[in-house]
């Protein structure tokens, strides 16, 4: 005898799998996205590059209408690409896009800037709470390579979290003015710029900094042993280029809240932000399939899990 149809749609093998639809402005998608992704538990990964902002409800409205609300509930959308403005204008328009029921999950994280950001401020966070007794609250940060997407991104976190923020360029001040004052349009936060162009400068903002954060590009020292010097007032640094020579001289990319040498400061690596980074951005992937109501993901929620991470291993710690 032939099943029926309600048979057929109610067996375990038609089962609707996890499909996550991957968006991105660049020519190709980050393999490390699509290896997160997998982890999580999506079946079916289909990357669409070169993707303007313009197609992302087209995008986005094929991605809902075609499953049904209750498709909808296993489908999911990434955005990535190199810019962390234009994916969080991406995602925006995305949800923009959607109506209930046809709702899905989103999640944004460009080049890993919003995990890589989230990570980095929420571990000087904990260190700063640790050796200090505070957090970032009226703290003076400066941020070295602070034009790139994850610079920019830890910016808006540490002002959102409170802090007095200087986003420095080596292109010079007006470089720095501009991506200040276009981040902080864009997310509503202060941001202010300051000039990295050559040592003198840096050693200046170094002199009034309580916290660096180094976001230069792999490979590239934007504090020296001797600029440590001036850092008189700095109670932490974090730096996230894990390629030799260090970001910040003495950082080694293992050290988590180490005390820095010629400094009272504590110095964060690569490698320590690195593992909080991996575990956010895979809790949030595992939250954006899992959800049963559609989430919209962003730095915001990658700091609040970042922090949430940190904390749990500490309590591991302890106990």
């Amino acid at each position: 005898m032939k099943p029926t149809h309600s048979q057929i749609t109610q067996s375990p093998l038609m089962e609707r799998p996890y499909i996550l639809h991957m968006f991105t402005p660049g020519r190709q998608m980050s393999p490390f996205d699509v290896n997160m992704a997998a982890d999580a538990g999506y079946q079916i990964i289909v990357p669409y590059c070169e993707v303007g902002l313009d197609a992302i409800a087209g995008l986005t409205q094929d991605t809902i209408f075609s499953r049904g609300p209750k498709g909808a509930a296993r489908s999911g959308i990434f955005i990535g690409g190199r810019d962390a403005l234009l994916a969080a204008d991406m995602q925006e328009r995305a949800q923009a896009a959607m109506f209930k029921p046809f709702m899905v999950s989103s999640m944004a994280d460009p080049s890993g800037a919003y995990t890589t950001a989230a990570a980095m401020v929420a571990c000087v966070e904990a260190a700063l709470r640790r050796q200090r007794g505070h957090g970032l609250e009226g703290q003076r940060v400066v941020v070295l390579g602070g034009t790139g997407p994850v610079g920019r991104i830890a910016g808006v976190i540490a002002a959102q979290a409170g802090a007095e923020v200087l986003l420095s360029s080596r292109s010079g001040i007006d470089t720095a003015e501009q991506a200040a004052q276009e981040t902080a349009a864009r997310f509503k936060v202060a941001l202010h710029g300051v000039s990295g162009g050559d040592r003198a400068a840096v050693r200046s903002s170094l002199a009034e900094a309580q916290v660096v954060l180094a976001c230069a590009a792999a490979g590239k020292q934007v504090v020296s042993a001797e600029d440590l010097a001036f850092a008189t007032r700095l109670e932490a640094a974090a730096d996230v280029n894990a390629v030799a020579p260090e970001g910040i001289a003495g950082v080694g990319v293992m050290d988590d809240a180490k005390p820095l040498a010629g400094t009272q400061a504590v110095g964060i690596g690569a490698l320590a932000i690195g593992n909080v980074k991996y575990q956010t951005q895979q809790r949030l992937l595992l939250q954006m399939r899992s959800a049963e109501k559609a989430v919209a993901l962003g730095f915001a929620e990658a700091f609040a899990t970042a922090r949430e991470f940190i904390a749990e291993a500490a309590a591991g710690k302890a106990g």
